[in-house]
């Protein structure tokens, strides 16, 4: 399996924030997105995800193979962490939540309700769920906020188990994660150029 873009642009509010990207990525590998703030990473993997159209180009890969985590954690404060992870598993027809327990350090945790948690201990749930997903692509935008220096390792060494059982992942982050073989993609380079009009408007608005 693997992901293909081509020629790719995209539009955060209907302005193009992305043109002419492409890049291949194949089973166990993986992709850092670099750029600074508002340059459209979060737009990219968006659309990378099926969330939203892409403006040109085109992707080629299995959306029922992809597993997307944004910002928020996507956890439910009423269940415990088990029940959490449970639900998930089960949504995706798998059964055993042991191996993400354990990867981000949680099976002290596995009974305390997710609401109780603190904004570290919810970060880590809410990406132990991409384990319970069996999806081999996963998109992530900024995984690491709110997580100390630990829990950043834990997450780095998830990512490279992922990559071993020939998974992949595409990351938007400015942390290093230890991804000694993962390639980097700046997408400044490909930021869309504004109409020339687009600074006299702007005056009038």
């Amino acid at each position: 399996m693997e992901l293909v873009v081509k020629e790719l642009g995209v539009a955060r509010g209907g302005v193009r924030v992305l043109e002419g990207l492409s890049f291949v990525l194949g089973a166990g590998q993986a992709l850092i997105l670099r750029g600074p703030n508002g340059s459209g990473k979060t737009t990219l993997l968006r659309v990378l995800a099926g969330l939203q159209p892409s403006v040109a180009g085109r992707i080629s890969v299995s959306r029922d193979s992809v597993a997307y985590a944004s910002h928020a954690d996507g956890i439910k404060g009423q269940l415990s962490v088990a029940e959490n992870l449970h639900f998930w598993a089960r949504l995706h027809a798998e059964r055993d939540i042991t191996r993400a327990l354990e990867a981000f350090d949680l099976r002290a945790l596995q009974d305390r309700l997710a609401g109780a948690l603190s904004a570290g201990q919810k970060r880590r749930l809410g990406l132990a769920r991409l384990m319970v997903t069996g999806r081999p692509l996963w998109l992530l935008d900024e995984p690491t906020v709110s997580l100390d220096s630990e829990a950043v390792a834990l997450f780095g060494a998830a990512i490279e188990a992922h990559l071993q059982r020939g998974g992949m992942a595409v990351i938007a982050t400015h942390i290093d994660l230890g991804l000694t073989s993962a390639r980097v993609l700046d997408v400044t380079p490909f930021r869309a150029r504004r109409p020339v009009g687009d600074a006299f408007d702007e005056a009038f608005l």
